[in-house]
């Protein structure tokens, strides 16, 4: 993924996404031929020079300082996400030597591994940035079970969203999942650029999903944190999941997700069968053919 490349698309489109009238220009031309704002009235809304603006979408963004990313934020009218997208794409493009960032690892420690193990009555796992699942807890396992089934390891939200025919029926709300994974995607390209994994993952991705490809197209990013998940599971049926993900301190790249249902709720009763089902899954016996 080329970093100027990148910083291009995103400028570019965000500034298309952006109308005179939203950014507050009083006197224009109604009889537009380009989308969204023109270059020359970012530079003005930003308080630098039509040139330097120019050299910046072009995708150099080496040397801007925080003061002319924030001035951008502001005219473009960035969310977080996007103004964390742009300091990540900052720092990429910077004078200094390119050091690839450490690899997330592959494994948690010892004791993230005993609190999942804990963590009997909710869903609870370890993500990297490309959404590989590093670890979970059995419970997790029974509510993802359309994509743990698959083979592949690690399970990959991503992969299993556009490349499992199951996902479109697994999530109710397809569409959100699919335009939020690749926004992820996308925000951790930006903080990583070099990560050869996520490179692939993506070309895959581009390759075989028309659906992916459309939405990577976008360069749209999104903090995701926290929220409601709306599954449709095979043996529980329609659950509803509150969601809280929380960056590992320790751990650069890994995250843990925690889910979980309003007590006494249908949901918790929900989650409370498919704890029993996972169990007897787990304790059945091997059939002759698996042994």
């Amino acid at each position: 993924m080329d970093n100027r490349d990148e910083v291009k698309a995103f400028l570019s489109s965000r500034r298309a996404k952006i109308t005179p009238e939203q950014a507050g220009l009083q006197h224009f031309n109604r009889n537009r031929r380009v989308p969204g704002l023109r270059r020359s009235e970012v530079a003005d809304l930003a308080g630098v020079s039509v040139e330097y603006y120019a050299q910046l979408e072009r995708g150099n963004l080496a040397g801007a300082s925080d003061s002319v990313l924030e001035a951008l934020a502001r005219a473009l009218h960035l969310d977080e996400a996007e103004q964390q997208h742009l300091a990540a794409l900052a720092r990429a493009a910077g004078p200094a030597p390119r050091i690839r960032r450490k690899p997330a690892a592959q494994h948690v420690r010892p004791s993230v591994a005993r609190a999942l193990e804990l963590m009997t009555e909710i869903p609870a796992f370890v993500n990297n940035g490309r959404g590989d699942v590093i670890a979970a807890n059995p419970l997790t396992r029974a509510l993802y079970a359309p994509m743990f089934d698959d083979a592949t390891r690690p399970a990959n939200h991503a992969r299993f969203a556009f490349l499992n025919p199951r996902a479109r029926d697994f999530w109710r709300d397809w569409e959100r999942i699919a335009t939020t994974t690749v926004a992820m995607l996308r925000s951790e390209a930006g903080r990583d650029p070099y990560d050869k994994a996520l490179t692939d993952l993506v070309g895959e991705l581009c390759t075989r999903s028309e659906e992916f490809r459309s939405r990577w197209a976008a360069h749209d990013v999104r903090l995701h944190s926290t929220g409601i998940k709306q599954f449709r599971h095979p043996v529980v049926g329609e659950i509803d999941l509150n969601f809280e993900t929380m960056q590992l301190a320790a751990d650069p790249g890994l995250s843990m997700t925690l889910l979980s249902a309003p007590a006494g709720s249908a949901d918790d009763d929900a989650l409370r069968v498919l704890a029993s089902w996972a169990a007897t899954r787990d304790q059945a016996p091997a059939s002759p053919e698996s042994r």
